[in-house]
């Protein structure tokens, strides 16, 4: 039986954000499983994607985004009030503002969250391949 290495990605620059972003474009995430820990300045996404790396579009993968060092979140066009809702996640962005940083998920249907911060720490860490 061949084992299944789970992989972790940290990006602490737009370069590396780039390929986080390529690897959780596409991705479904339940609206339910977005927190923001506040007072632990930490932004946490799980979210279902699609395993790029093998160019296999069948086989999902159950990662965990997370952001560090948050100051402040914000969403556009994301209805609170539904938990169930599921979101497609396209891109994330980055863009420097004076001192910080605003990095932008960009969902479908025009849903947006941005994330604002001084220092980028961002890990995209694998829990389990989803066999269908």
């Amino acid at each position: 039986m061949a084992e299944k290495f789970l992989k972790k990605i940290i990006s602490q620059n737009e370069e590396d954000l780039r390929v986080i972003s390529a690897l959780c474009s596409e991705s479904k995430i339940k609206q339910a499983d977005i927190r923001y820990l506040k007072d632990n300045k930490i932004f946490l996404v799980s979210l279902e994607r699609k395993n790029k790396e093998k160019n296999n579009e069948n086989e999902r993968i159950k990662s965990i985004l997370k952001f560090e060092f948050i100051d402040k979140s914000q969403s556009k066009n994301i209805n609170q009030d539904n938990v169930d809702n599921i979101l497609e996640l396209l891109a994330i962005d980055l863009f420097k503002k004076e001192n910080n940083y605003e990095i932008v998920l960009l969902f479908s249907n025009n849903g947006i969250i941005n994330l604002l911060c001084e220092v980028i720490e961002i890990t995209l860490e694998d829990v389990k391949i989803i066999n269908d």
